[in-house]
């Protein structure tokens, strides 16, 4: 099939293929084919288009296909199938010995013995064969001086006698192939090349159906432009190809590279040029300024490969939200520490451990809990961070939950003293407290440090997170993205693959690119290097989005345990009392008018003894909710079908003169003789008017006292 230009179904080409001369490079020249999700649940997923090119660098046989030529149908059978089959004799006839032996397999010994017929008669030897007798071939033979060669058979005579005889190749005649009794299994059928081109039937007589043809079906290994990895498909494809691999010996198929699969390369691979061939979609992960020019189909020239050193900073400028940037090593700015924040004591122990002795001010006020012990911080208050330790603490609740086991940090308070006070009063301010780690509060950092770093030197002297401002912008930047800001917080410092790579239009301009965090296919090319690889000036901020900044901490930050959760306090709750209405005796509610309760003026005299149950209603309440009775139900409330009594109108006359009349119900006194004799101002009641009104002050008192006794 080398060379071939006949196109021919993938299946016959691929069955008639010699492994030894692969690889071949085939060209899909009819029919469409896209291989479905059985495929592509194991990762090879294939499409063949018109047009396509396939390098076949191997071929394993997969199974076996069976179709039965009596009704068409095809059925699929693995290689170890148990059953056995037949050879179903060929009907056609052979002219002479040679032929018949020729469509034979070379190796006869797979085959041997096998029978045959002659339709005329035949004379061999002084021995006649007679028309439709089996003749057996045992074996071929050359005898020394013949150049014929013979085969040596057992003919059964007229009369029943058995004869050994030896035929030679010319011997013509009419030959039919006889039904053997020889059985084979699947594997040897497939493993024989004449086998395979010979029809088959099941050996139990049980199982009905014509012959069969056995066509094998291969799994193909090929590589195919633009993907990654070697492709497999059977070679059952409903295609056809041809063979071009005379005409395709330049043909480069291209490999796309994951920017891992690049960085996995060895050095000797770089510097190289490198086309994208695609950048996966997905959320942005950086807002740098060579981003954009980072587009499908152009050219990227990748200089070296390594591992680096990178620091994660955050932070906030005005309004704008917080920002995050990837800073080099080599940035050559200079920083200088500003005061660290801390929200809770939580955050004052996890500083502790890489910061001893440290010093902070209060700037948020605390109350105490006296029950818990908690001490109260003020604003302004010095405090020097000790220790973390265990101690037993009240916590409040029953009497069961007193004396938990928490952790606190120990710090000291510091008071500047002045010189005329004493050491004594000193020694008593320079006092240990005990912060629980979950009390929430604000500290700020006391620095006395105000020396300018380079960022490798920072990091060398002081451990992460850290809070900075940039007193002086990195010179090889043409605009430092870090300057400005008021504050910024070292967060991180992680080893990362890097890939350092420039643009052809820009060969001066170099960036570092993390391998781990770009989603970028690309395959090498032949295209030469840019000039000017020596002298250029590396990027050493980027800037990320906060989709990559949560992403970079959740890889970074899940060993870390969670801050303590405060005890549960439990207190003593009690349900208001509902309902309480006096008992009014014996008394009727019905009528159309409310009843009022008033007490008589016998009962206002009596002497006020001290009962032995105050409050009847009472009795049996307790504030504990499960010991607690229900409250009577509330009164109804009445309601009358009585108009409400009407006010009388003042006079016309006092309503024309349109000046307000003095209220003839009251009369007041006069502020001069009240403020002579020192008393406010009092409204006493005209007992001359018509409308004598009662006090109120008197009616809620007899009301009061009648519900009590």
């Amino acid at each position: 099939m080398a060379g071939s230009e006949t196109s021919l179904s993938l299946q016959q080409f691929i069955a008639s293929l010699d492994q030894t001369c692969l690889p071949r490079i085939l060209q899909v020249c009819s029919g469409v084919y896209f291989q479905g999700s059985v495929y592509e649940l194991s990762g090879s997923e294939v499409c063949l288009c018109t047009g396509d090119l396939v390098k076949v660098v191997n071929i394993q046989l997969l199974s076996v296909s069976c179709e039965d030529i009596s009704n068409n149908e095809k059925f699929e059978l693995p290689l170890n199938h148990a059953g056995l089959f037949k050879l179903v004799p060929e009907k056609m006839p052979y002219n002479t010995i040679e032929e018949m032996l020729s469509l034979r397999p070379e190796a006869l010994e797979v085959c041997l013995p096998f029978s045959f017929t002659s339709k005329c008669e035949l004379t061999f030897q002084n021995f006649t064969l007679g028309a439709g007798k089996i003749v057996t071939m045992l074996s071929i033979e050359q005898q020394e001086g013949v150049k014929e060669k013979h085969i040596r058979c057992h003919l059964h005579g007229q009369q029943g006698q058995l004869a050994e005889v030896l035929v030679p190749f010319s011997c013509r005649g009419e030959f039919y192939e006889c039904e053997s009794d020889n059985t084979y299994t699947l594997q040897e059928i497939m493993s024989s090349p004449y086998l395979c081109s010979r029809y088959f039937c099941f050996s139990k007589i049980t199982k009905k159906g014509g012959p069969l043809v056995f066509s094998p079906i291969y799994q193909v290994q090929a590589i195919m432009h633009l993907r990654k990895n070697i492709v497999t498909f059977p070679s059952s494809l409903e295609v056809d190809v041809v063979d071009v691999t005379l005409q395709s010996q330049d043909v480069n198929f291209v490999t796309p590279l994951t920017l891992p699969e690049v960085f996995a390369k060895s050095d000797g691979a770089f510097p190289t040029m490198a086309e994208i061939l695609e950048i996966h979609e997905g959320k942005p992960m950086f807002c740098c300024t060579w981003l954009t020019e980072l587009r499908k189909g152009h050219h990227l020239a990748l200089l070296k490969r390594g591992s680096s050193t990178i620091f994660l900073a955050s932070g906030q400028k005005g309004r704008k939200g917080r920002q995050y940037f990837l800073v080099s090593p080599s940035y050559s700015g200079r920083l200088k520490r500003k005061p660290r924040e801390f929200d809770s004591v939580y955050e004052l122990y996890v500083a502790l451990i890489h910061t001893p002795f440290l010093k902070v001010s209060v700037t948020r006020h605390s109350e105490g809990l006296e029950g818990e012990e908690i001490p109260a911080l003020s604003v302004g208050d010095q405090l020097e961070v000790l220790r973390c330790q265990k101690i037993h603490m009240p916590c409040g609740g029953t009497s069961q939950e007193k004396n938990q086991i928490v952790e606190v940090l120990v710090c000291r308070r510091l008071q500047e003293v002045d010189n005329d006070e004493d050491e004594e009063d000193e020694e008593e301010e320079n006092v240990e407290l005990h912060l629980p780690l979950y009390m929430q509060s604000h500290f700020v950092e006391k620095l006395t440090d105000k020396k300018k770093y380079s960022l490798t030197d920072l990091c060398k002297c002081f451990t992460l997170p850290l809070d900075i401002k940039v007193v002086g912008r990195d010179a090889g930047l043409e605009m430092d993205p870090l300057v400005g800001f008021s504050s910024l917080r070292l967060e991180e410092a992680v080893v990362e693959p890097m890939i350092q790579a420039s643009l052809p239009a820009k060969p001066e301009m170099c960036f570092e690119i993390p391998s781990r965090w770009f989603n970028m296919s690309l395959s090498f090319i032949d295209d030469p290097l840019p000039l000017a690889q020596q002298d250029c000036h590396l990027e050493t901020v980027t800037e990320v989005t906060d989709s990559f900044y949560h992403e970079f901490r959740k890889l970074t930050t899940s060993d870390e345990t969670p801050p303590p959760r405060p005890p549960k306090r439990k207190s003593v709750s009690s349900k208001p009392l509902l309902g309480l209405q006096p008992t009014l005796g014996s008394k009727s509610l019905s009528g159309s008018k409310p009843f009022i309760a008033t007490p008589s003026p016998s009962e206002l005299d009596a002497p006020c003894l001290p009962p032995k149950s105050p409050l009847p209603q009472l009795t049996g309440l307790s504030l504990d909710s499960k010991t607690a009775q229900r409250p009577p139900a509330p009164l109804p409330v009445i309601i009358t079908d009585d108009a409400p009594p009407q006010i009388p109108r003042k006079p016309m006359a006092q309503v024309v003169s349109g000046m307000a009349q003095p209220n003839p119900y009251v009369k007041a006194t006069s502020h001069k003789s009240n403020k002579k004799a020192g008393k406010k101002y009092v409204v006493q009641t005209d007992m001359d008017s018509d409308h004598d009104y009662e006090q109120i002050e008197d009616t809620v008192k007899r009301a009061q006292e009648s519900i009590l006794f």
